[in-house]
């Protein structure tokens, strides 16, 4: 299976309402999750794993319903399907056949996610620390109070009172970088974005509840 980057751990970012352009960053993260419960997105991505070859770059589209349910979809250059259903994280390699299943709590533990969805967590959970302008952003970093984070730290930017990129390395150098476009702010999902059918074929590993397989279709 593909190397999973450090964001799986932490996939969503909430889109901030308008705010002046020389806000702090943490000004613009702290209003993040402002009257907001739902949001889409479409993403640009590239992993530079840091040992010489080039960054693996992909694509797709993400959506989240506040405070647990989230979707990732990479679409190209080749597919992937990250869904949590409040439960459990559900990760589908096409190319492989392969469910992976993870309890939900476990997932979110220590990630940006958690902080992201309520704010509270926020000194808790990371140390916060500016890192002044680059590249027309404001950023922010978090680091992670836990002793087996699954990164180093994680950098998000912002213009605009909207998030546009978000930067992780993780223990082991590698850098992950996504870029965001297209915000929608609360809008109206399907009932089942974020229910997981288990595809007819595929072999799950993990964590697995009771599980609906696919049918084949006709």
């Amino acid at each position: 299976m593909r190397r999973l980057p450090a964001f799986f751990y932490a996939l969503i970012l909430l889109p901030l309402p308008a705010l002046a352009q020389n806000q702090s960053a943490r000004a613009q993260l702290d209003t993040f999750g402002h009257d907001l419960h739902a949001l889409t997105a479409r993403f640009d991505q590239t992993l530079d794993s840091g040992n010489g070859q080039p960054p693996q770059p992909s694509h797709g589209t993400l959506a989240l319903e506040a405070p647990r349910q989230f979707r990732w979809d990479t679409l190209g250059p080749y597919q992937q399907n990250i869904v949590a259903d409040g439960s459990r994280v559900w990760l589908y390699d096409p190319e492989l056949q392969q469910v992976t299943v993870k309890r939900q709590d476990s997932a979110e533990a220590h990630s940006p996610l958690t902080v992201l969805t309520d704010l509270r967590q926020l000194d808790h959970e990371f140390h916060v620390s500016e890192q002044g302008s680059k590249g027309g952003l404001a950023w922010l970093r978090l680091t992670s109070t836990a002793a087996n984070s699954a990164f180093d730290h994680v950098d998000l930017g912002f213009s605009g009172g909207v998030l546009q990129q978000m930067s992780f390395r993780d223990q082991l150098g590698a850098v992950t970088d996504i870029h965001f476009s297209h915000w929608q702010r609360n809008p109206k999902l399907k009932p089942d974005s974020f229910k997981f059918v288990v595809p007819k074929g595929a072999d799950v590993v993990g964590d697995v509840p009771d599980i609906q397989v696919r049918p084949l279709q006709e």
